[in-house]
């Protein structure tokens, strides 16, 4: 059985974090012997390096210390959040706790006001940090013990390493020029779109289903922009550049009507659900399982629908 303390696992996930023994010793005032003695007992019990440490550069993580600092990082957050936990509750009797959120960045502006005012009205002493990032770094931030939970697509998340929660679907639709003559019709097919300079949201994962849309009706899109920025690309669509295409609506882009149309897509075979991922096998805090249970509640009393376009 491995004899460590957490102690000694904060010494050690400073290291890696700042990759240098002499800048985790002054971060957490303590000597660098300190530091080197954490490293050097946890490195003896588990057989292996975590670092390769260079004089006068500092420290590298080794490729098999990488997972080990995944795990490492786990455990200090579930601990952090276990000392929360156990505090005495406010004088209101609101119970304190923190909730470490990563929020897709497109969406986060529209979908998480309404959810955090929500919460916090039955939770006043909430703490809430949040991340934004593309589809790539939401699942680093929560591998990595940085996020607690991630407002993500269902498609990217990995079985067995992530469970989801399904919130809504969020069928793609087209961003057009007011004066486009499709803004006249009902709703646009992929045929249509393709015959137009398309302005591209480029993120990963976004640009391959993005693109993947036009292949699977055997059409190319025609790209002639880019940017990873939604409002820039509404921006350029307002000015006439051509159209996009997005999934999640902000509410002003629907009222907005002098500069641009949203229009559904009549034809998209791939309709992705964007819901909430989180660590699977790891049993949450209580207010983290809170904030998730007010998020299913919202959904069922269909704040999200104004989010979604739908033929």
């Amino acid at each position: 059985m491995l004899n460590f303390t957490l102690k000694q696992l904060r010494y050690v996930e400073a290291t890696g974090r700042l990759g240098s023994i002499a800048r985790a010793a002054a971060d957490l005032n303590i000597s660098q012997s300190s530091i080197t003695a954490a490293i050097d007992a946890l490195e003896m019990q588990i057989g292996y390096d975590l670092f390769i440490r260079t004089p006068a550069k500092g420290v590298r993580i080794t490729p098999e210390g990488g997972e080990t600092m995944r795990s490492i990082r786990r455990f200090i957050d579930q601990s952090n959040h276990f000392a929360t936990e156990i505090q005495h509750e406010t004088a209101e009797g609101d119970t304190l706790g923190s909730v470490r959120i990563a929020c897709y960045a497109t969406a986060a502006p529209s979908l998480l006001p309404p959810i955090l005012k929500s919460f916090t009205q039955s939770h006043p002493h909430l703490k809430i940090n949040l991340l934004e990032g593309n589809m790539q770094t939401l699942l680093t931030f929560l591998d990595e013990g940085e996020a607690d939970m991630a407002f993500t697509y269902g498609q990217y998340v990995v079985s067995g390493r992530h469970e989801f929660e399904s919130l809504f679907d969020a069928p793609p639709y087209a961003l057009l020029p007011a004066d486009d003559p499709l803004a006249a019709e009902t709703s646009v097919s992929l045929a249509d779109l393709s015959t137009r300079p398309m302005i591209m949201l480029d993120l990963p994962y976004t640009k391959d289903y993005f693109t993947k849309l036009f292949y699977q009706r055997g059409l190319e899109p025609n790209l002639v922009h880019s940017s990873r920025s939604a409002e820039i690309i509404r921006a350029l669509v307002a000015g006439g550049y051509g159209f996009s295409i997005l999934n999640i609506c902000p509410p002003d882009y629907q009222k907005d009507d002098t500069l641009f149309r949203v229009m559904p897509i009549r034809d998209a075979l791939t309709v992705p659900n964007f819901g909430i991922a989180t660590l699977s096998g790891v049993r949450q805090p209580r207010m983290v399982k809170a904030f998730i249970e007010k998020c299913l509640e919202l959904q069922n009393n269909g704040i999200f629908a104004d989010l979604v376009i739908s033929n």
